[in-house]
């Protein structure tokens, strides 16, 4: 299977991802790639092949490095960070399961989570950009005292 390429040209007014509509300002061309690698089944017509779609034009400067939507995009040391702190809010409670549309708490997990955050810290000690060690030290520092409190309450709960 082969793919074809479309080239469209920069038009005099571009859609932003909300849908609304921007005037271009500017002499320089605007516009994106789209692949279409959707399949479909033998004996469609032309417009429905199982070629991809192109287009390609030079991505703005002003677009976000980082797409969470798109699984090709790079890890960085700080979205890998950021995503173990989502695992330990999500289990700490903080977060709702939108499996069960509820906040469940599962401290043992969430100490794990901790812990291995705080080993990270410590291996990648003196290893790490300022950003990077301040973004860690702030994120270590809120979940263990989150998670202090919460055992603070469960331990008053209980007695």
């Amino acid at each position: 299977m082969g793919h074809t390429e479309t080239v469209v040209p920069p038009a005099a007014e571009t859609t932003s991802p909300q849908g609304t509509i921007m005037a271009d300002d500017s002499d320089e061309p605007r516009g994106f790639r789209v692949t279409d690698r959707r399949r479909f089944t033998e004996g469609a017509d032309e417009s429905t092949s199982d070629a991809p779609t192109e287009v390609e034009a030079e991505p703005q400067a002003d677009e976000p490095p980082f797409d969470p939507i798109d699984p090709d995009a790079p890890v960085t040391f700080s979205t890998f960070i950021l995503g173990l702190s989502t695992q330990a809010l999500f289990h700490l409670g903080e977060i709702v399961d939108p499996t069960t549309g509820r906040a469940e708490q599962d401290l043992p997990a969430a100490k794990q989570v901790i812990d291995i955050l705080g080993i990270l810290s410590e291996k990648t000690k003196n290893n790490l950009q300022e950003a990077e060690q301040s973004l860690l030290d702030a994120i270590l520092y809120d979940l263990r005292m989150r998670f202090v409190e919460l055992v603070r309450r469960a331990s008053k709960e209980g007695a």
